[in-house]
């Protein structure tokens, strides 16, 4: 009986001492009770500190991908760097779906941006100097008017009197021109100038006219050719939509509409008309635009070296049943090099380039 109740004695004293009143802490003794915080005070002051942090964050992120990207870019493009673009164009005004692909809208509104730009070559391309521009609006706080320096494309394409489909923007440099997409009758390359490469005539005429760009990396290639020893000389290059009826119209009464569209092309479905294109010759064949030149050794080097100024073969032998026209060693088209190359290297045309890119 002694033993229960010294256990029981026991146990209430440990009782009592575990119970003993615990000091309060030293900072909370220190802090006057009208400055002390309860435990929903401190999670408030948290959770404010958190929300400042994220909306830091945010900003910051926010200026990163608005900032125009530090990259050359073009149509078909599918990349980061073209989500930031779009990002950009937008904090200036424009309205562009959000997405990392360069596609027809992105190209109407870079077109639009440069056209509406001072000193800017409107190309639909994404360069430095675009983007020198770009950046200015952003550090002058400006903004732009889509659609002042081009009008924004309807859904529904303008067709021409044959029904074939007007391109919307005859500036794009990738622009595809055939008997399927026409150029507008009123359409007049703005930058248009004359090469500084030899020409077998030496008037003032209207198709010794490139557009700039195309027109600069000409002099290259010219110059690559001599370098290698050859001799070249730049035949047609622009031709008005008007000119190009007047020679249609002339092939047309002389061998029948139909033979005639299989080496001479309507107006408007001229490549001559973008300013992008130039006919070339060599004394070997007697200056003339025909199928030998292909055979000689300034066609030969031309096909071969072409891509790497920005050039293609336009009507390449073997696929005039996609290009639908003979085929033309002498006709030089200017796509840039990045796609000069990819077409050459792959073995196609303009026509199928265009279609592996919208599968």
């Amino acid at each position: 009986m002694q033993g229960v109740s010294w256990v029981i004695l026991s146990a209430i004293c440990f009782m009592l001492i575990g119970c003993e009143p615990q000091e309060p802490s030293q900072s909370q003794e220190d802090v006057p009770a009208s400055e002390q915080t309860t435990p929903e005070q401190q999670h408030g002051e948290e959770d404010k500190q958190a929300d400042g942090q994220q909306t830091e964050e945010a900003e910051k992120q926010e200026e990163t991908e608005v900032e125009p990207p530090d990259a050359v870019l073009q149509k078909f493009d599918t990349d980061e760097a073209v989500l930031q673009l779009k990002n950009a164009l937008n904090a200036i005004g424009y309205d562009l779906e959000a997405t990392e692909e360069f596609d027809e809208e992105l190209t109407w509104a870079i077109t639009d941006f440069q056209i509406q730009s001072e000193d800017l070559l409107a190309s639909g391309f994404y360069d430095e100097a675009t983007r020198d521009a770009l950046l200015l609006y952003f550090e002058e706080g400006e903004s732009m008017e889509p659609g002042e320096g081009l009008v924004l494309p309807s859904e529904e394409a303008e067709k021409t009197e044959a029904g074939t489909e007007v391109v919307s923007n005859p500036y794009d440099e990738l622009a595809l021109v055939n008997k399927s997409f026409a150029l507008p009758d009123d359409y007049i390359p703005e930058d248009l100038i004359v090469p500084d490469v030899p020409f077998p005539f030496t008037e003032d005429l209207p198709q010794k006219y490139m557009r700039e760009n195309a027109a600069h990396a000409l002099e290259e290639l010219f110059e690559g050719a001599e370098e290698a020893g050859l001799e070249m000389f730049a035949q047609s290059g622009y031709r008005s939509y008007d000119r190009q009826d007047d020679i249609f119209a002339a092939n047309a009464s002389q061998h029948g509409e139909d033979h005639a569209n299989t080496y001479s092309a309507r107006p408007g479905e001229s490549e001559h008309q973008t300013g992008l294109a130039m006919d070339v010759t060599s004394a070997e064949v007697n200056l003339e635009l025909v199928e030998a030149f292909g055979e000689t050794e300034e066609g030969q080097w031309l096909a071969e070296n072409a891509p790497e100024y920005g050039f293609i073969i336009r009507f390449p032998e073997g696929k005039e049943d996609i290009t639908e026209y003979q085929y033309e060693p002498w006709h030089l088209r200017y796509v840039g090099e990045k796609t000069a190359k990819y077409i050459t290297e792959q073995g196609i045309t303009l026509e199928e380039y265009y279609e592996e890119q919208v599968e």
